[in-house]
């Protein structure tokens, strides 16, 4: 008999050989229905694989991600099985579940797929899941596995298979289709009941541009037809929230090839937004202590080399700078932290000067390939809302603390009112793999999780995430159509000070190592705005938005008018313009509205005369007709509720 131990801690007696599956029946018959996948102490499982020893148990169903993970993962098999039925020959890539769905990188090898196969493959997908094919995984030598996969010439599996350790490979198989996998799987195709292909992209073999294009097939699947319709309703509303096409509506961003893929260039709109969210935080930071610094764009080699980040960026990245100098080379900076570090070796520092904290809004670079750029979302320069805080191990938790002061009135005064937060730590099991001492380990680690209770927030620790260097703390936000980001980072670092030998003067006149909290609310000012866009579907708060007011003169004869009023409403600290195009006011209301300016103000004979404005308001209609005045003083009134709340 083995013990099966549950996350409660209760624990039961079963046969060796025992499944997850057959764990599941034992509780009940619903669970068993509804798991999807597992994991044994800690290690992925499917559910159909037996357990021969005693064992640490969780099962997961569909809300779950991991269940997801599982269902998703199988539904790559599945998109491969019917891809291999519908174009004799073609030569597979990989095939991994990702956060909504899955994909397939396929070589056609002579075939052509176009979005109008997409019914087609969705068919023969549903037809092989019917079929319920059991999915079964087996060992295999990797001799033997050469042999399988070089006498089908799919050169991508044997490259695969040629890195891989033998006595560790696995196979799964169902129906006609064998794949080079570790799972898990579900045991059958038969949850498998909706299915859409999304979409096809290029992508180069292992993300190299000098090896063969694949085509990447797109898809997603359900266990049930309702949740495929509601998801697609979801997406056609994350199509109109795109913050692409938003960003070209309200003129704040565009991209050139002249000046290069993904450089985004920031027009006047988007300057004056990305202005306003800079000046938020710093005067936050301000009131907490951050001290302003700036650093360059490029810094010398041997900086990166010191710090890790080249053997981190340097081979996938912009390749170094060569000066005129014999030998000498820099690199476009891929991040600001190793120049804070040498901001604290500026000079000698005492334990009085604890906590330091360095802030800067600082535009780094990192070459992602042609095939992941996305917006605004995934560029090759962004700028990073970027602190730094040096301090003393005992200060850690006081740190992440106001942190996370900071964190939250960001997350309230932009109104991402659905979030969560995860505690990353590291594995018990394997503390070898961690820089740092134990004692600063615990530490840190009671710090997080202390600081969280402290603020009442539930956050889900996961052992073994944290980074070699220290435990995180990442906050994840559900925007208004209920997809997740990640928003947030309090980072401990023990790596940096030892890597740049940082040192202060204790109380014990002693030198000591201070620890260094990476820390950045927004992450990248690119990506926080292309959120912030779809969050709100470019109906920023009041006052965030670029422009709070647009004039619109009902004909030409009212264009000075128009100006006056502007002016007057600029001179009270109103944004406001004039639209004072030839076109008639039902289009100008129309296009403004695309704009999502908040404020259309209409202007005509007795709108002159009297000395006022027609007042409509973005989704609310007609407001009535007020003095410029009243107008602005009922627009600050607004502003002011909005921040002071």
């Amino acid at each position: 008999m083995i013990t099966i131990t549950f996350p409660d801690k209760s624990s039961r007696q079963y046969e060796a050989g025992t499944t997850p599956l057959q764990i599941a029946e034992s509780i009940s018959p619903r669970l068993a229905q509804d798991i999807l996948a597992a994991t044994v102490n800690g290690e992925e499982w499917d559910i159909s694989r037996p357990i021969n020893d005693d064992a640490e148990i969780k099962l997961f169903k569909w809300d779950d991600a991991e269940g997801k993970h599982a269902f998703w993962h199988s539904s790559a098999h599945l998109l491969a099985e019917a891809l291999q039925e519908l174009y004799p020959g073609v030569k597979f890539g990989i095939g991994p579940a990702i956060e909504n769905g899955f994909y397939y990188d396929i070589d056609p090898n002579g075939h052509t797929i176009t979005a109008a196969d997409f019914p087609k493959i969705e068919a023969k997908m549903i037809e092989l899941a019917q079929k319920k094919e059991p999915i079964v995984r087996a060992d295999i030598a990797k001799a033997d596995a050469m042999k399988m996969f070089g006498d089908r010439n799919e050169e991508y599996k044997c490259e695969l298979i040629s890195e891989l350790e033998d006595g560790h490979i696995t196979t799964y198989t169902q129906g006609a289709f064998t794949d080079l996998c570790r799972g898990p799987h579900l045991p059958n195709t038969a949850p498998i009941k909706a299915v859409k292909i999304t979409s096809l992209a290029g992508a180069y073999w292992r993300g190299d541009e000098k090896r063969n294009q694949l085509v990447r097939v797109y898809g997603i699947t359900f266990p049930k037809k309702k949740m495929l319709d509601e998801y697609l309703v979801l997406m056609e509303e994350a199509k109109k929230r795109d913050h692409r096409k938003l960003g070209k509506e309200m003129e704040l961003f565009a991209f050139s090839s002249n000046v290069g893929a993904g450089l985004p260039l920031w027009l006047p709109k988007g300057a004056a937004l990305r202005d306003r969210l800079e000046q938020f935080l710093r005067k936050i930071q301000k009131q907490y202590g951050y001290l302003q610094v700036i650093t360059p764009h490029i810094g010398n080699k041997m900086l990166y080399v010191t710090s890790g980040h080249y053997a981190k960026y340097g081979k996938d990245s912009f390749q170094p700078i060569h000066t005129p100098e014999e030998g000498e080379e820099y690199l476009l900076k891929p991040m600001n932290c190793p120049h804070h570090c040498e901001i604290f070796k500026a000079f000698p520092r005492s334990y009085r000067e604890l906590p330091l904290r360095l802030a800067e809004f600082g535009t780094v670079y990192r070459y992602e390939q042609s095939g992941e750029l996305h917006g605004l979302t995934r560029v090759r320069g962004f700028t990073q809302d970027d602190a730094h805080i040096f301090c003393a191990p005992e200060q850690i938790k006081d740190e992440f603390l106001k942190v996370m002061d900071i964190i939250f009135y960001i997350f309230k005064a932009l109104k991402f009112d659905n979030y969560e937060a995860q505690i990353s730590l590291r594995d018990p099991k394997n503390k070898e793999k961690y820089i740092g001492s134990d004692e600063n380990w615990h530490l840190a680690e009671q710090a997080i999780i202390e600081a969280c209770a402290e603020k009442g927030l539930k956050a889900r620790t996961e052992l073994g995430e944290a980074a070699f260097y220290g435990p995180k703390l990442d906050f994840m936000v559900k925007d208004a159509i209920g997809r997740r980001w990640q928003l947030g980072t309090i980072q401990v670092d023990y790596n940096l000070p030892e890597r740049f030998q940082l040192e202060y003067t204790g109380a014990d006149n002693q030198k000591h190592r201070p620890v260094m909290i990476h820390r950045a609310p927004f992450g990248s000012m690119e990506r926080f705005v292309a959120v912030l866009l779809e969050h709100t579907a470019g109906r920023f708060p009041l006052w965030l938005a670029p422009d709070q007011a647009v004039v619109l003169p009902i004909s030409e004869k009212f264009n000075d008018y128009a100006y006056q009023v502007a002016k007057e409403l600029n001179a009270a600290d109103v944004r406001a313009i004039v639209d004072d195009r030839n076109e008639k006011i039902g289009k100008k209301i129309r296009d403004n509205e695309l704009k999502r300016i908040p404020y259309l103000l209409i202007v005509g004979e007795k709108e002159a005369q009297n000395g006022e404005i027609s007042v409509r308001k973005q989704g609310e209609g007609d407001k009535g007709t007020m003095k410029i005045a009243t107008f602005a003083e009922y627009l600050t009134d607004e502003v002011n509720n909005m921040v002071n709340q």
